[in-house]
């Protein structure tokens, strides 16, 4: 199947050191670029040195080891390289918008460079699946492809996999109807537009992957944690100056800290 694109579109995975998307690392990535035309792919895939003690509970997933990784470039000598192969594009993967995409901010953020997704379209294909069938991505597989994923969590056959998924989405659900949570009929909600897969699959009153910040009713940007909670940001920095201060010190991700400076820059 064709991809409708106007802009490239990067499928992407990470094994990590563990689950912490702030204090975590990188052990591989694989990213797919798919071009404007919506069919030609580029393909890059890395181990990475991670400089910190993998966990047991990720080893046993993913089978990397510290002996993989003994000879394998850091994130810092890869990141460029990453950064020129993702470009302008936008991103997708699987629990991508709440593991993958800010796991590697946060790492291109300890290297001094800051990975802006503002102006780029997320598309998270496990929140496709978990909307429209909820299942892992292996059942996935099974049950959009017809067949088995038998190299599970070895990152390149994970995005991948990921692809065959989203065309196989794309085609069982086009034309077919949703029942929301709220029991309202959506008509034909996946198409393969990806301004509307980016409002599909992501909640849009949630700002980041932390969840450390949503928008209320009358569209502001607020607090969604501590003494704050549900105030605007800008009445909380204009009242308690040192608030900003505290949170650009403190262990907040890469992501949230880029949306509080907009937000003080813009008070200025």
């Amino acid at each position: 199947m064709q991809l409708n694109l106007n802009r490239e579109l990067v499928f992407f995975d990470l094994e990590t050191t563990g689950l912490n998307v702030i204090r975590d690392r990188i052990v591989q990535i694989a990213l797919v670029k798919v071009h404007k035309n919506g069919t030609d792919t580029t393909e890059f895939s890395t181990l990475v040195n991670p400089g910190i003690p993998i966990s047991e509970e990720s080893m046993a997933i993913h089978g990397i080891t510290p002996v993989d990784l003994r000879n394998k470039p850091t994130f810092p000598q890869v990141a460029q390289k990453i950064w020129d192969f993702i470009g302008n594009a936008d991103l997708a993967g699987y629990n991508s918008n709440r593991f993958d995409v800010p796991m590697l901010m946060e790492e291109f953020a300890r290297v001094g460079m800051e990975f802006d997704i503002s102006k780029r379209r997320l598309i998270d294909v496990q929140r496709i699946f978990y909307k429209m069938e909820p299942r892992t991505l292996k059942a996935a597989y099974r049950f959009y492809c017809q067949q088995e994923l038998t190299d599970a969590h070895d990152a390149l056959a994970d995005v991948r996999a990921t692809i065959d998924v989203f065309k196989g989405q794309l085609k069982m659900y086009e034309n077919k109807n949703m029942i929301d949570e709220d029991g309202k009929e959506v008509e034909a909600p996946i198409k393969n537009d990806m301004q509307l897969l980016h409002t599909f699959t992501n909640d849009l009153n949630t700002i980041d992957a932390t969840q450390r910040l949503k928008t209320n009713a009358n569209g502001e940007i607020v607090f969604n944690f501590g003494k704050f909670t549900g105030q605007p940001v800008k009445e909380v920095f204009k009242k308690e100056p040192n608030y900003y201060a505290w949170m650009m010190e403190s262990e907040f991700s890469s992501q949230v800290k880029q949306i509080i400076k907009a937000i003080k820059k813009e008070m200025q």
